[in-house]
């Protein structure tokens, strides 16, 4: 029942644009946002030793609720962290650190300190409350990192599907504050130093087109530019790596490709790393292995991209 209505929520972005599905509850070929199967059990008791937390961190307020996000802390740390976005059709959901630290494990092992950053959440808050929520929250991650045992120079962001978009939104997307900003924190810098994305939304005009308005997308058509990476592409972005599938029918491979062509244009260190086959999450239908394969190769990629910029 768990992985049914986790599956569920993973379809919201894909559903409306495809006539089928990414993925299915039914099939156990098929991951969760680009997940190896292994990371979406529990941690053994092993994994758990390698790792503190500083639960629950609140880095601003919407509608009177908080905005917050876990700190993973591992007990080898490197100096580096990496932020990830946990969304998935712009629906941020949380989980105790002491579950979601399988997800985490491949960064926690090379002694990256990772933060789960949570945002407002689909269907009551739409796709630029998210940005301006994960924009606020860096901000407030580079202030406390040296909190947490990491070099506030030395941040990365990775995210899959709208998270990937979201992690788009954190590097490319960034500034230097504003010094006469009301709130505080909106004075402090909110860049990063490295990107990794997974299928993302690159461009919400050309992902959206004239679908119809529900939950995360229920916003003016207006805000589609001010909200899609591809408009902020510039010499100064930081190194960014995509990950896709060239048979995702809910983001089309070509989301990714675009990108990849405006951040070369740019003179952007960038890299696209493309999965023969694969649907949205790395599925490849009827080939469990092979999905599972993806996902690993994708995580193992991921960390390597890290390890080069971030150390």
């Amino acid at each position: 029942m768990k992985r049914f209505l986790v599956a569920a929520v993973l379809l919201m972005l894909a559903a409306p644009a495809c006539a089928q599905t990414p993925q299915t509850a039914t099939d156990p070929g098929a991951p969760l946002s680009g997940y190896p199967r292994k990371a979406l059990g529990a941690p053994t008791p092993a994994e758990l030793k390698t790792a503190t937390y500083v639960r629950d961190v609140i880095y601003g307020h919407r509608d009177g609720m908080a905005l917050t996000y876990d700190v993973f802390k591992p007990k080898k740390a490197n100096g580096a962290l990496v932020v990830n976005m946990v969304s998935a059709g712009w629906k941020s959901s949380w989980g105790p650190p002491q579950e979601r630290q399988a997800r985490y494990q491949w960064l926690i092992d090379k002694g990256f300190t990772v933060v789960a950053l949570y945002h407002s959440s689909a269907p009551r808050f739409q796709v630029p409350d998210a940005v301006t929520d994960v924009r606020l929250g860096l901000r407030h991650i580079k202030l406390h990192a040296k909190e947490y045992g990491a070099d506030p120079k030395r941040i990365g962001v990775w995210g899959a599907s709208a998270g990937g978009h979201l992690s788009l939104v954190a590097g490319l997307m960034a500034d230097d504050g504003d010094p006469k900003a009301a709130n505080p924190l909106e004075r402090s810098d909110n860049r990063v130093r490295a990107v990794v994305a997974y299928f993302p939304p690159t461009d919400l005009d050309t992902l959206l087109g004239d679908r119809a308005k529900s939950g995360a997308i229920a916003f003016d058509d207006s805000l589609r530019a001010a909200n899609s990476p591809i408009h902020f592409v510039d010499a100064g972005d930081p190194p960014t790596l995509i990950i896709a599938g060239d048979a995702d029918k809910g983001v089309p491979v070509s989301q990714s490709e675009t990108l990849h062509a405006a951040l070369d244009k740019a003179g952007v260190e960038n890299q696209l790393k493309i999965m023969p086959g694969a649907d949205h999450d790395f599925y490849v239908k009827g080939d469990p292995v092979k999905t599972d394969a993806y996902a690993l190769d994708a995580m193992n990629t991921m960390v390597a991209w890290f390890e080069q910029h971030l150390k």
